[in-house]
């Protein structure tokens, strides 16, 4: 997917993608990327432990932002029921990019993440990342998630995007499905014809 088919989404809220680097090298599939390339303020960062990652912490102790990382726990604020930023400082969200496991690696790892607040949502929806076996069925893809974010937010009157620009949001993640898609059925064709074949 090309980057200048992409309108970045203007938002308030800051967010930073934390990329395990298993995830980096998986380009034919990377959320993460397209994440980053569909929000104008957003970053991306590689890596394990951010503990001592000098940009991360400058972000954290940003008298700008108010720091918070997506993930689920019991004392997690629940941004459906609640609204996160205050009128002084913009949101800061950090978005870990990895599997369950490598994620609460990444997370135990790197201190300065741990101690920050958390925030989560409850939803009902189903992934269409169909090329990607989920752990469960409502399990999300970096980029879905994140737009379950953005529809919070603007619930909230945190953000003030358009519904029009939302709903177009996964488009380019759509795309990229649904061009993996049409390989894995070309080669199923090729696996077929060889198969076939009376040349051998």
């Amino acid at each position: 997917m090309c980057k200048h088919t992409i309108e970045p989404l203007k938002t308030k809220t800051k967010f930073v993608i934390l990329m395990h680097p298993k995830e980096f090298k998986k380009t034919k599939n990377g959320t993460g990327h397209l994440t980053n390339n569909s929000i104008e303020n957003c970053e991306l960062h590689v890596g394990i432990d951010f503990s001592n990652n000098e940009r991360i912490n400058t972000l954290i102790n940003s008298s700008d932002y108010e720091p918070f990382v997506l993930y689920p726990s019991e004392t997690s604020i629940k941004l459906n029921e609640e609204k996160i930023s205050s009128k002084k400082k913009n949101a800061l969200i950090f978005i870990i990019d990895s599997t369950w496991p490598c994620s609460k690696k990444m997370l135990r790892l790197s201190k300065n993440l741990a101690s920050l607040k958390k925030v989560s949502f409850t939803h009902d929806k189903s992934s269409i990342f169909t090329i990607k076996t989920q752990p469960n069925e409502h399990c999300l893809s970096t980029m879905e998630s994140t737009l379950c974010v953005l529809e919070q937010l603007n619930k909230h009157n945190i953000e003030n995007i358009k519904d029009s620009l939302l709903e177009d949001f996964l488009n380019p993640f759509k795309k990229m499905v649904a061009f993996q898609i049409s390989c894995t059925d070309e080669d199923k064709k090729y696996i077929r014809f060889k198969k076939n074949s009376s040349y051998k």
